[in-house]
């Protein structure tokens, strides 16, 4: 007969052998954001569809893409503060719904304001609410130890969710039009919905645990108020620091050098070049791939390396690869495409963890809503590229001077980044305050 003893060192072996929930949260957390992320792969392939339908030019698809980019990230910061007060499963719920509306309505559009309020207004509050404010916010409360990895990759899930649905997205388009391609993307954001109101909790503190790597005797992180005046508390607040200029400025180039410009116009680009949409889509789903790989990796260098000095080489190396883009695309994707496609995918967004561990050593348990409004300025800037970029390639029939300013703007990143401070309270290197 087992005595007491015994049964209870059965029961803590079984306890040590089950995950601790703070991984559930993440694992669902991964999945919601992939779904919400199947209309990242929408624009650049649907591109020339709409052109070609309905004659809308670059500048206008991209105009729309535009709204959608600024409301993606201004929702950011003030979806988080709304996690805070009304619960994460409500929010990423109406966000999913959002985005499915958006998305499945928008198969019946015939004119380009139907896409500005539909791809522009709806699925830009939708995706905006499942972003980095919300990668932040689970990270900033599940986790202690591990925080920097976690947040590399959550921010994955977006690459992950256009490397699955860019080819599919593609070849759908090509076969039997655009808009069963965007049905898919609405029974995708669907799907995710029963996973997020079975698992997702809002706080460790609901189910009795404390966040994982966290001391049992803490009663967790204290966070602002949910409330639009906590959102607009965090944006004075970062106001009034410098690092948080300095993060905002180079994150807004990071955004119209990703999302903005290569996001949303490669595929195009390249088929100004003879390339074949589904070969470029191919190229640009691959650009996912490496984007996890790279991503996970720099938030584990996040937790081991001062996070400025990442930022200053991902930028280099970013505007070094965008000079000699233009040279690269051709009909065929040679070998030196292929070089260019592993390297920005490992960079594409390799610059969030280290951005979220500087904003962290600054705001501390404000990082949530604050980091909102640093996503807030990727977005904007992405969005000035999606229209920019479409206005450069109307004018000039090419997407070429495109490429060369976003290079140099990449520098300017580099330098700001190069001028950052850390807060004299911080004795511990910049990543070692995230892990």
């Amino acid at each position: 007969m087992k005595t007491d003893i015994d049964i209870h060192a059965a029961t803590a072996c079984a306890g040590r052998r089950r995950p601790h929930y703070a991984w559930i949260v993440a694992g669902v957390s991964f999945v919601a954001i992939l779904g919400a992320a199947g209309f990242r792969a929408v624009p650049s392939v649907m591109m020339t569809p709409l052109h070609t339908e309905f004659g809308w030019s670059h500048a206008t698809i991209g105009a729309a893409m535009s709204v959608n980019m600024v409301l993606f990230g201004v929702t950011a910061p003030f979806a988080a503060a709304l996690m805070d007060r009304f619960g994460v499963r409500p929010i990423l719920t109406g966000a999913l719904l959002l985005i499915a509306a958006g998305t499945g309505v928008g198969v019946l559009m015939t004119a380009s304001w139907q896409m500005m309020l539909l791809w522009g207004l709806l699925v830009g509050l939708g995706t905006g609410s499942i972003s980095m404010g919300f990668v932040a916010t689970v990270s900033t409360r599940w986790f202690v130890a591990r925080r920097g990895l976690v947040t590399g990759v959550l921010t994955a899930a977006s690459a992950t969710g256009q490397l699955i649905f860019l080819p599919v997205v593609a070849e759908v388009t090509d076969r039997v039009g655009w808009r069963w391609a965007s049905m898919i993307v609405t029974a995708a954001a669907l799907a995710v919905i029963p996973l997020v109101l079975l698992f997702i909790r809002d706080r460790p503190g609901d189910i009795g645990v404390t966040a994982y790597g966290g001391d049992p005797g803490a009663s967790g992180e204290p966070l602002p108020n949910g409330s639009f005046g906590a959102a607009a508390s965090g944006l004075l607040r970062g106001a009034r620091v410098p690092a948080f200029w300095l993060l905002a400025g180079s994150f807004a180039i990071c955004g119209m050098t990703t999302n903005g410009l290569i996001g949303t116009h490669f595929i195009p680009a390249a088929h100004d070049h003879g390339m074949p949409t589904t070969l470029a889509a191919s190229l640009l789903a691959t650009v996912g791939i490496f984007d996890v790989a790279g991503t996970i990796f720099s938030g584990w260098l996040t937790d081991r390396v001062d996070a400025r000095i990442l930022l200053v080489v991902y930028y280099l190396g970013r505007g070094a690869s965008l000079l000699v883009l233009p040279a690269l695309l051709s009909p065929d994707a040679g070998p030196s495409t292929w070089v260019f496609i592993v390297f920005y995918g490992l960079d594409w967004v390799a610059t969030v963890p280290p951005t979220i561990a500087i904003c962290r050593s600054w705001f501390g348990p404000s990082t949530p809503v604050v980091f909102g409004w640093v996503f807030a300025a990727h977005q904007v800037g992405a969005a000035v590229a999606a229209f920019g970029a479409g206005h450069i390639r109307d004018a000039d029939g090419s997407y070429d001077l495109a490429f060369y300013v976003a290079a140099g703007l990449c520098v300017v990143a580099a330098l700001l980044c190069g001028a950052l401070r850390m807060p004299r309270r911080s004795h511990v290197p910049v990543g070692a305050a995230v892990g």
